[in-house]
């Protein structure tokens, strides 16, 4: 299986999927072309019956520190037909089990969408952080409606309004991660989980995922759609102008003016 673009690495192996997001000059940033090919990766897997499970990764030691965000700029971040909304539809709708390793910067959509992943095993140097709120923006991916179900209301409000950094230990408190482990090892344990998938019923396998899922998924992308309208119409807002021109002069971003 091929991947359309060069900072996408896709490899097949014993009935699994392995993607790993490959650019690390820019800490794994994702760019519109990235997100395209790991859609495009995904929906082809889902259809494969020759793939059971898919893992997801990042190369050299980080996840990714979230959207690039000069190419995240120059074009829509939540219609229907963004190469972001793609890809959050393809993991979201995604049959298979999904297992991530993590390493380093897990920013923003780098934790989000462990939200939607089956298993997830953290290094102890992984840190985590949804900074959206920090941006001028709002949360993404149904973290809105996923994170207080798994972490409760106060510390969902303390990640999301914060927008606070943590570590693995409490990625695994907080139930967005299965194990912290030895950096080297995150990638091992995702590929022995993944093996361990691979051997079981396919069928049974796929049947436990959705019922799993039962009940929520349908709110899970309603709350996705909603937060899409309001994050696009933030990328518009003074707010997200004045964090994206701190970002770039390097200082903090000074909302004291602001209403």
């Amino acid at each position: 299986m091929q991947s359309s673009c060069a900072e996408i690495q896709a490899r097949v192996s014993d009935r699994v999927l392995e993607i790993t997001i490959n650019r690390p000059e820019r800490k794994n940033a994702l760019t519109m072309a990235m997100y395209s090919a790991m859609a495009e990766l995904l929906d082809n897997a889902a259809k494969d019956a020759a793939i059971r499970v898919a893992i997801i990764a990042g190369a050299e030691g980080v996840f990714t520190s979230g959207n690039d965000l000069m190419d995240f700029l120059g074009g829509s971040a939540s219609g229907a037909d963004s190469p972001v909304w793609q890809f959050m539809a393809a993991l979201y709708n995604f049959p298979k089990p999904v297992v991530a390793a993590v390493n380093g910067p897990a920013v923003g959509i780098g934790t989000t969408m462990l939200l939607h992943c089956d298993m997830a095993f953290a290094g102890r140097d992984a840190m985590f952080q949804m900074p959206f709120v920090n941006l001028g923006l709002c949360p993404e991916y149904a973290s809105s409606f996923f994170l207080p179900r798994l972490a409760g209301h106060a510390k969902a409000s303390e990640l999301l309004l914060l927008g606070k950094k943590f570590g693995a230990e409490e990625a695994v408190e907080l139930g967005i991660c299965n194990a912290a482990v030895a950096a080297e090892e995150a990638l091992v344990r995702a590929r022995e989980t993944a093996a361990e998938l691979a051997t079981k019923a396919p069928e049974a396998v796929r049947l436990t995922k959705q019922l799993l899922r039962q009940g929520i998924q349908q709110r899970g992308l309603e709350c996705m759609r909603e937060e899409g309208s309001h994050f696009q119409q933030r990328l518009s807002s003074a707010e997200f102008r004045e964090a994206a021109t701190a970002f770039m002069e390097k200082r903090p971003a000074d909302f004291s003016s602001f209403e």
